[in-house]
């Protein structure tokens, strides 16, 4: 009856959970691309048009314009590149005659992470034009040959998409709930469930429900939606997924109920799902980064954030490949975290409702 009452709440269930997983999806990239690199070349040799060349077109770096007689200074300094590759004179001459040269490289380090990418795509550049120009020995004591699994073509939408959805299905879940526990709180209508014979229990229970229902259809709409748009699908057994989203669902209405069972009006009970549900769920999941570069202490706050879990789970549906044998205890944790806010949102009803009927 609310849903066809209010276009706001069907909205929030449909349209805005599937326009954040587009902009989750579309707009959230890691791997870096379209770096901006000076480049000064002191030699007029062939050789070090190649390297050039090389550094150029690996798909991650563009060329950047200076003036002057340094890159350091109009580049680096001004920021208009990321990173600068200085090459020597005679650099063709030494290696046409077998001696070893330098080249240097020079990268803006204020973003340490994309340092060390930057760092690691020049010097894997540098390595394919030795092999290229054949200035190694065609026999290595140690050769490497490395093979990628689970994402060959290192497709960034099988990485990020199921992530997001975890990130859509906690915020918007939770804030429906909330939202419809403090309209009865502000209208008063649950004066009338208290002065009648439903229980706490009940009348929370019969709340979570209608919501999971909401949210499981909200759930199966976005999956079918990712699907479609980002070419993904389920690998493996997916019946750890199933049980799994649909403790992390419960689970979600429940945290929203709780918020709403503790707030009196609708903008704290937005502003509290946001706080507390959305900030964790986005920085503290592993969605953007790993679990691993959380710092200390905030790295044992991650064990409590259910979307932690959640998406684990849901990568390694889309991209491991799940199993009952190593993903068992990820619906479980759900469980009981969705117990636990059910909990605490019961006892928030009872002291309600024994203070309505004092």
């Amino acid at each position: 009856m609310q849903f066809r009452r209010d276009r706001l709440t069907l909205s929030l269930a449909f349209l805005l959970p599937l326009l954040s997983l587009l902009l989750f999806g579309f707009a959230v990239r890691l791997e870096i691309k379209h770096v901006s690199l000076a480049i000064q070349n002191f030699d007029t040799g062939l050789m070090s048009y190649s390297l050039v060349d090389s550094l150029l077109n690996n798909g991650q770096f563009d060329a950047s314009e200076w003036r002057g007689r340094f890159p350091l200074e109009d580049a680096l300094d001004k920021g208009k590149a990321r990173a600068a590759v200085i090459i020597p004179p005679e650099f063709s001459r030494e290696l046409k005659q077998g001696h070893s040269t330098h080249v240097q490289v020079i990268i803006d380090a204020t973003d340490v992470n994309n340092a060390r990418v930057i760092k690691n795509s020049i010097i894997g550049t540098i390595n394919g034009f030795h092999m290229s120009n054949h200035l190694i020995p065609s026999h290595l004591p140690v050769e490497c040959e490395t093979r990628l699994w689970f994402n060959p073509g290192r497709r960034e939408a099988l990485y990020i998409v199921p992530g997001a959805l975890a990130v859509v299905l906690w915020i918007y879940p939770s804030l429906l709930a909330a939202l419809a526990m403090v309209r009865e709180i502000e209208s008063g209508t649950i004066l009338q469930a208290y002065a009648s014979s439903i229980t706490a229990t009940e009348f929370l229970s019969g709340k979570v429900l209608a919501y999971l229902i909401i949210s499981s259809t909200m759930a199966g709409f976005l999956i079918f939606c990712a699907i479609v748009i980002f070419d993904i699908c389920m690998v493996g057994d997916p019946t750890p997924y199933i049980v799994g989203l649909l403790c992390f669902l419960l689970s979600s209405v429940c945290f929203g109920s709780l918020i709403g069972t503790a707030m009196h009006s609708q903008n704290a009970a937005v502003q509290t799902v946001g706080t507390a549900g959305f900030i964790p769920a986005l920085l503290f999941s592993g969605y953007i980064y790993p679990i691993r570069n959380v710092v200390y202490p905030l790295s044992y706050l991650t064990m409590v954030v259910p979307t932690r879990w959640f998406v684990q789970l849901s990568r390694d549906s889309f991209l491991r490949g799940c199993n009952w044998s190593y993903d068992w205890y990820l619906p479980l944790i759900l469980a009981t975290s969705a117990a636990v806010f059910f909990g605490v949102a019961y006892s928030n009803i009872s002291t309600m409702q024994i203070k309505s009927k004092e």
